[in-house]
């Protein structure tokens, strides 16, 4: 079972229980939740709680708050009220990470040490609950919109429990080089979420969010797999110990059966362990993984190849 790689509930369509049994099914031992699945649930927000505690999966993380740092007077006072709620919710959860993305919003300064000061607020509301802030860049970001940025914030404010959170579709559409986590402290990376896109460039802002909010494929199923496997390599050799999530936000796929959906998730972890990270994973319902047969003496079989050419042509 994948011990470091989880789906994320987006990627699924169909109720919570249902979305958390094929992930299981499919080998993945955690998820990554959004505020929608608890507080669309039809028996409230407490029953999806009860039922991700239920299938055994652990929480990746929980997302997202949007547009929080940078504001004053009594929009900064309702975005403290939303997060102290978004805190409860992730706290029910068991959530180790709570992710919030760098504001969008016209109204918010772009004072690196104001932004500073108001994520520094917010971990610090986190912090008795015992949850991490992963701070990521959005790629359209108003006044951060990268890692680097992130992580600039991030130092200024100095907290323990505040981090930054890197998201591959962001990096990708900024063209942000893996040679740049060089820069980053690894034990400030909270969470590592992944995906691929199916074209080389992306033109235009309202091209970019487009395409995250509706195109995006799992790691290796589209045109960037070389960036994926760089990406995940340099983290992997500068220490990062943090989990893999898959973030793949495909209007396709919520037309498909959850099993196919999960599927193509299992063949990119396979992938990414096998091929990228050079990991012995063992495969739901064996003892062993390849890597251990292979240790045993047995067969490894061949390597695989990025997972869109392992699938079954779907007549």
């Amino acid at each position: 079972m994948f011990r470091d790689f989880g789906m994320d509930t987006i990627s699924l369509a169909g109720p919570l229980e249902a979305k958390l049994a094929a992930m299981r099914e499919a080998g993945f031992t955690q998820v990554m939740l959004m505020a929608r699945d608890l507080v669309g649930h039809p028996g409230g927000w407490q029953a999806a709680v009860r039922e991700v505690h239920a299938s055994g999966l652990r929480v990746t993380g929980f997302q997202v708050l949007r547009d929080f740092e940078g504001l004053v007077g009594r929009l900064h006072d309702y975005k403290v009220d939303i997060a102290r709620s978004m805190i409860e919710m992730a706290a029910a959860l068991g959530s180790p990470v709570l992710l919030a993305c760098s504001s969008t919003s016209v109204h918010a300064t772009g004072d690196r040490d104001a932004i500073a000061r108001d994520l520094r607020k917010l971990a610090m509301m986190a912090l008795p609950f015992r949850i991490k802030v992963a701070y990521e860049g959005l790629s359209w970001g108003r006044h951060i919109n990268d890692c680097l940025g992130a992580f600039d914030v991030v130092s200024r404010a100095d907290c323990p429990n505040l981090g930054i959170g890197i998201d591959s579709f962001h990096s990708f559409a900024t063209r942000t080089p893996a040679a740049a986590l060089e820069e980053i402290d690894p034990a400030k990376i909270f969470l590592v979420q992944l995906s691929d896109f199916m074209w080389s460039e992306i033109h235009t802002v309202a091209e970019r969010i487009e395409t995250a909010r509706h195109f995006r494929v799992f790691p290796g199923e589209g045109v960037h797999s070389d960036e994926v496997a760089r990406l995940v390599h340099t983290l992997d050799r500068l220490g990062y110990e943090g989990d893999f999530s898959f973030e793949v936000f495909n209007d396709d796929y919520q037309q498909l059966p959850l099993a196919t959906v999960a599927e193509r998730a299992r063949q990119s972890a396979l992938w990414l362990a096998d091929d990228v990270l050079k990991r012995a994973v063992p495969l739901p319902g064996t003892a062993a993984g390849r890597g251990d047969l292979a240790a045993a003496g047995g067969p490894a079989g061949p390597p695989l190849r990025p997972p869109h050419l392992n699938l079954p042509v779907q007549p």
